[in-house]
């Protein structure tokens, strides 16, 4: 299996995404598109994993190459590959499939509550999940589900939390993959998002749960399998 992450700035990479896949003897690769590099053919890729990133879809001026990734997104879909994104990455993917993105209500930022709705239960992709689970969250924007795909996961802060299509194809508003240095190298990147609100954590709140970084690992373990299966 050839997988290749689709990465915004330095500081959001696959983190156990990448663990994962070489504990599988994947073949790990990625297109950095803060350097500016170019993505590879298409043929190439069994697996495409579209990480987060500060940015909206939306500013194709200040980052020309959102255009050049949203089409090999549709590609990629169009192609009967896997494709999982997070974050900005499930944003993009909702874009390119027809769901709008725009601003949330609330900012999302910590440890909260994520359930699964009663469409997600018919769905492989989600065999051995809990129906409710403490993920990880840092996002001001949100999707709508696109035409053809199944809303799957919800919060009190953001309703529309994932989705999947085709079951080839999932997007997460939220993160199963991060780590105590990837969330750290977010509240140092971005770390004036940090006020006083209704869904936002301080930076001990994020960093103090062991036991939850513990899980999202085994969740997204068993997400990821399930995916992999489907190839």
């Amino acid at each position: 299996m050839r997988l290749h992450s689709f990465e915004h700035v330095p500081f959001e990479d696959l983190t156990n995404i990448g663990v994962w896949a070489r504990n599988r003897g994947y073949v790990v690769s990625h297109t950095r598109w803060y350097e500016n590099d170019s993505p590879p053919p298409l043929s190439s890729v069994d697996w495409l994993v579209v990480m987060g990133g500060p940015m909206n879809i939306y500013e194709e001026d200040r980052y020309p190459w959102l255009a050049r990734e949203k089409t090999f997104i549709a590609d990629a879909i169009a192609g009967g590959k896997l494709v999982l994104g997070v974050c900005l990455g499930a944003q993009l993917i909702a874009d390119v499939l027809g769901g709008p993105v725009s601003r949330n209500q609330f900012k999302e930022i910590g440890w909260f509550p994520v359930s699964l709705t009663a469409s997600a239960i018919d769905s492989p992709l989600l065999v051995g999940l809990p129906p409710e689970f403490i993920a990880f969250h840092w996002h001001g924007d949100t999707f709508q589900t696109p035409p053809g795909a199944v809303p799957i996961a919800s919060s009190r802060g953001c309703a529309n939390q994932a989705f999947i299509y085709r079951n080839r194809v999932a997007g997460l508003q939220f993160h199963l993959e991060s780590t105590p240095d990837s969330v750290s190298r977010l509240i140092r990147h971005c770390g004036g998002e940090l006020v006083e609100a209704p869904f936002i954590q301080s930076p001990a709140e994020m960093l103090a749960p062991v036991d939850f970084f513990l899980e999202i690992e085994r969740i997204m373990t068993r997400l990821l399998d399930n995916m992999a299966q489907e190839a």
